[in-house]
């Protein structure tokens, strides 16, 4: 039984036992988090899709970790122009560890 889910403007595939490292949702690890947008249950024939979510469905979860993605850097430069800059950007994240999907 697997389910789609959508959180943090991205869609995933989830199913019981999943580690799944997403946008940053609030809390702090161990807490219990319910991730009520699924838009879809697979339950082996059985396929139940939403116009767009489920409403009856969804998915729990525990907050495993929280944390920062590693550097990307982003450099710009304009030639003969004499301008370069230099950013670099960590993304937080939250991994989530999947309990439950329920239909």
């Amino acid at each position: 039984m697997y389910a789609i889910v959508r959180t943090g403007g991205k869609q995933y595939q989830v199913s019981s036992g999943d580690l799944l490292r997403v946008e940053k949702i609030e809390g702090s690890v161990g807490d219990t988090v319910e991730l009520s947008d699924v838009l879809m249950v697979v339950d082996g024939e059985n396929v139940k899709v939403g116009q767009p979510v489920l409403e009856s469905a969804k998915v729990v979860a525990k907050i495993a970790e929280q944390g920062k993605a590693k550097k990307v850097l982003v450099f710009k430069k304009k030639r003969r122009k004499g301008y370069k800059v230099k950013n670099g950007h960590r993304q937080l994240y939250t991994a989530l560890q999947i309990e439950e999907v329920s239909a």
